[in-house]
C-alpha cells in the first residue's frame, strides 16, 4: 500500500526516530537530557541556517514569482488565528486569554516541524525551495495578529471597568524581540548579499550539520513533548480533538494553497506542514508577556504534547500524499 510505504518511510527516518527516542526517555523518566544552553544553541544554529539558505533563494528569485506564495501566506495568517481562536472560544467556552493564546500558538510555526518536512521533503527526492524560510518568518506575525484579537476583546472589557489595556507597541515588541524573527530575517539578508565565495566558506558548518543538529533537537523536543503529555488532564478531550483534527485542517488547505501559488509537490508539501504546525518557542515568549492570565498548561500541551507528535509521526506523510495527488 502506497499510503503505509510511505507512512513507514517517514517513521524509519531519523530525524524522527531521533523525536521517538526523546519521547521513550522522557515517558520512562530517564536522566538523559540537553543543558538549556545547548537547547538554545540548536535552536538559533537551526534558524539562523534556514535564514541564510532562504535569503540566498530569495535573492535569486524575481519578485513577481513570489507574489502568489506571499498572497497566500497572509491569508493563512489571518486565517488560521482566527478560526483557531473561534473555535476554542465558541466550541471550547475558553476564556479570551486562553483562546487568543491557543490561536497565537496554531497561528505560529514549528521550526521543529519545518525542520523535520523540509528534510522529508529531501528524503523523497522532492526537494522544497529555499523562499519558504522566508514564509515561515513571514507567519511569525500570526502571533502578532492573535494578540491583535485579544487585545481588542480585553480592551473593551478593561475600559468599561476603567482600567488600561494592552499597548499596541508592546504587541508588536513581545513578538520581533523573539529569536525567531530576528535569526530568520537577520539571516535572510545575510544570505542574500553574500557572494558564492564567502557562501563556500561557511557552507560546510551551516549546511553539512544541519541534519546532525536537528536530530539534537528533536530528540530534546520528544523529552519535552512526553513531559507535556503527562499534563494532558489540563487540556481534556477538546483540546485532544482540536490538536488533531485543527492541524489536518490547515495542512489541507495549506498544500492546497501552495499548489495553486505554483510550488514544487515538496515546495507544496512544507508549505502545507508550516501551516498545520503549532509554535512553542516564539508563541509561549510572546504570551506569558502579553497574556500573563492564560494557563501554559493548555497551549503548550497541545502544541507541544498533541499537535507536534501528531504531525511528526502521522501528518507529515498524509501532507505528502495529498501534494503529490495534486500535482497529477
Amino acid at each position: 500500500m502506497p499510503g503505509l510505504d510511505l507512512l513507514l518511510s517517514n517513521l524509519l527516518q531519523p530525524i524522527v526516530l531521533a523525536f521517538v527516542l526523546g519521547a521513550v526517555a522522557g515517558a520512562v523518566k530517564s536522566e538523559l537530557e540537553l543543558p538549556e544552553a545547548v537547547i538554545k544553541l540548536l535552536s538559533i544554529y537551526l534558524l539562523f541556517s534556514l535564514g541564510l539558505t532562504g535569503g540566498r533563494e530569495l535573492a535569486k528569485a524575481e519578485i513577481g514569482t513570489l507574489l502568489p506564495l506571499i498572497g497566500v501566506t497572509v491569508l493563512m495568517i489571518l486565517a488560521i488565528p482566527t478560526l483557531s481562536y473561534w473555535v476554542v472560544r465558541r466550541l471550547g467556552r475558553f476564556d479570551i486569554s486562553n483562546a487568543a493564546a491557543i490561536a497565537a500558538h496554531y497561528g505560529s510555526v514549528s521550526t521543529a516541524t519545518f525542520f523535520a518536512s523540509v528534510s522529508f521533503a529531501q528524503a523523497m527526492g522532492t526537494p522544497s525551495e529555499g523562499t519558504l524560510a522566508a514564509m515561515v518568518a513571514l507567519m511569525e506575525f500570526g502571533v502578532i495578529y492573535s494578540l491583535v484579537i485579544a487585545r481588542i476583546a480585553i480592551g473593551r472589557a478593561a475600559r468599561a471597568e476603567g482600567r488600561r489595556g494592552i499597548a499596541a507597541s508592546e504587541l508588536l515588541l513581545s513578538v520581533v524581540r523573539g529569536r525567531g524573527i530576528l535569526l530568520l530575517i537577520g539571516g535572510m539578508g545575510i544570505g542574500a548579499v553574500a557572494t558564492e565565495r564567502q557562501w563556500g566558506q561557511i557552507q560546510p558548518f551551516y549546511e553539512g550539520l544541519f541534519r546532525g543538529m536537528l536530530m539534537l533537537f528533536l530528540l530534546e523536543m520528544g523529552i519535552t513533548a512526553a513531559r507535556q503529555a503527562r499534563a494532558f488532564r489540563q487540556v481534556g478531550g477538546f483540546m485532544l480533538g482540536f490538536g488533531v483534527l485543527m492541524p489536518l485542517l490547515n495542512g489541507t488547505v495549506g498544500v492546497a494553497l501552495g499548489t495553486a501559488a505554483g510550488l514544487s509537490v515538496g515546495g507544496a508539501f512544507v508549505f502545507g506542514a508550516i501551516c498545520a504546525s503549532a509554535s512553542f518557542i516564539d508563541a509561549p515568549a510572546a504570551c506569558r508577556a502579553s497574556l500573563p492570565e492564560a494557563n501554559p498548561g493548555i497551549y503548550l500541551t497541545s502544541a507541544l504534547g498533541i499537535t507536534l507528535p501528531f504531525n511528526l509521526l502521522i501528518g507529515l506523510p498524509l501532507y505528502y500524499q495529498w501534494a503529490v495527488w495534486l500535482a497529477r
